[in-house]
């Protein structure tokens, strides 16, 4: 039941905090110039579920080696401060890459690998997978969030940002980035029962 938690947080987490962000906004451009929204989504699932399993890994890794007190002080902190950095809004374009003349699966795949490099949904999901100890429970969850925003981009295209409002999914995002960083370090501090 645990388990099922985690990856439930780190979907909604990644899912909100993908609303906007420069990834999605590849997405967006992509399915604008292409309209092939099956090959984007193929493009985007093997993407997300290399970069994600290396920023996985390296948060367990890292928290494993690292399991002093101090440095869940600092996971908690890194929750807060994505708080804040979710409602930074992206602009469209840092999503736009060149794109070659491969096919739109691999030009999806190597851009939307590139373009989530340092992005804020890969360095949540290496602090949720510090936090949660679970390398492939955060990456699928997380993974499942990034499709969750990026398939009706997909197949929407600029049609979903007159729909969906950025803003509020952004203050959505951040308030539930600052609850959990809240919780972990009352968690750490000795405050709480171990809330999530």
């Amino acid at each position: 039941m645990h388990g099922f938690q985690d990856f439930g947080i780190s979907a909604l987490l990644v899912a909100l905090a993908e609303m906007g962000d420069r990834t999605q906004l590849l997405t967006i451009l992509l399915a604008t110039r292409y309209r092939q929204p099956l090959a984007i989504i193929a493009g985007v699932l093997v993407a997300t579920l290399a970069n994600h399993a290396l920023a996985a890994m390296a948060g367990f890794y890292v928290s494993s080696f690292l399991d002093a007190q101090w440095f869940r002080y600092l996971i908690g902190l890194s929750f807060i401060a994505m708080a804040g950095w979710v409602l930074i809004p992206d602009k469209e374009s840092d999503a736009d890459v060149a794109v070659s003349r491969r096919s739109v699966f691999a030009t999806t795949v190597i851009a939307f690998f590139i373009v989530e490099m340092g992005d804020k949904t890969q360095i949540a999901t290496a602090a949720l997978a510090a936090r949660f100890a679970s390398i492939w429970i955060v990456t699928a969850g997380t993974t499942t969030g990034m499709l969750l925003a990026n398939v009706p981009a997909a197949y929407f295209g600029h049609a979903l940002t007159r729909v969906v409002p950025l803003a509020t999914m952004r203050y959505v995002s951040a308030a539930i980035y600052f609850v959990l960083g809240i919780a972990s370090l009352a968690d750490t501090a000795g405050l709480s029962e171990g809330w999530l």
